[in-house]
């Protein structure tokens, strides 16, 4: 019986929608769970569904390559929820018109607090050169983050780590800071975790709210751009 249940998950590893199937199924468990208990932040549905799916490769000695051949359609589809983030952005935008100026002040403090403090507390850590520029850009979102860190000589890979650990990191944590900081505001509580914590984040602050998300996709996708611009720039001139 082993043996043929051997022999069929070996044939059903071949076909790519496996991985794609089973990608949905563990976020899809992960979200149930997370529902179930009220969004508690500790049960974040992408830490669970990362969890899980980590284990089932390595259980089954699956190369990560195998796994992104057949789940890279939802890959894809990060480029079409990144622009469908504008729809509730749009419906919110006369209150992004008047508060313009914070939000840039904030976007440019922001930015440069998070390059230069992920930077730093690398090297005093004793990481190597190249492990603090990987983990330089890790508050943008990934694809921007990891086009940075080839540039500046980071290991791409090792950045996607950082901005993915970074990402369920401020969605667990955000929102009960914020509250600790008595922040009432939607916006100002959506802008700082999409400034912080990219798409995660932005899929956690739309659960606070449709304002929040808003404002969290405005502030993840000026941040990405913020990032490209800065990073180099603080590198040459701080490292």
């Amino acid at each position: 019986m082993s043996a043929n249940l051997t022999h069929i998950w070996v044939y059903l590893t071949t076909s790519p929608l496996l991985w794609l199937t089973l990608t949905l199924i563990a976020y899809q468990g992960a979200h149930w769970l997370s529902r179930r208990f009220n969004y508690h932040p500790l049960l974040n549905s992408v830490a669970i569904s990362v969890i899980a799916l980590v284990l089932l490769l390595k259980l089954t000695g699956t190369p990560y390559k195998t796994y992104f051949d057949g789940a890279q359609f939802v890959h894809f589809l990060l480029g079409p929820a990144t622009v469908a983030l504008a729809v509730p952005l749009y419906l919110h935008f006369d209150r992004v018109k008047k508060m313009a100026l914070p939000l840039l002040a904030a976007l440019l403090i922001g930015s440069s607090t998070a390059v230069l403090s992920a930077y730093w507390v690398a090297t005093l850590a004793g990481a190597s050169h190249e492990v603090a520029l990987s983990l330089a850009p890790k508050s943008a979102t990934m694809p921007i983050a990891m086009g940075i860190a080839e540039k500046i000589g980071g290991l791409p890979s090792l950045t996607a780590v950082f901005v993915m650990l970074t990402g369920i990191i401020g969605a667990i944590f955000a929102k009960a800071v914020l509250d600790r900081l008595h922040c009432k505001d939607e916006g100002i509580k959506g802008f700082a975790i999409g400034l912080t914590s990219h798409g995660i984040g932005t899929a956690r602050a739309f659960q606070l709210s449709e304002l929040a998300g808003a404002f969290s996709g405005l502030a993840m996708g000026l941040n990405g751009l913020m990032t490209a611009l800065l990073v180099p720039l603080m590198i040459a001139w701080f490292a």
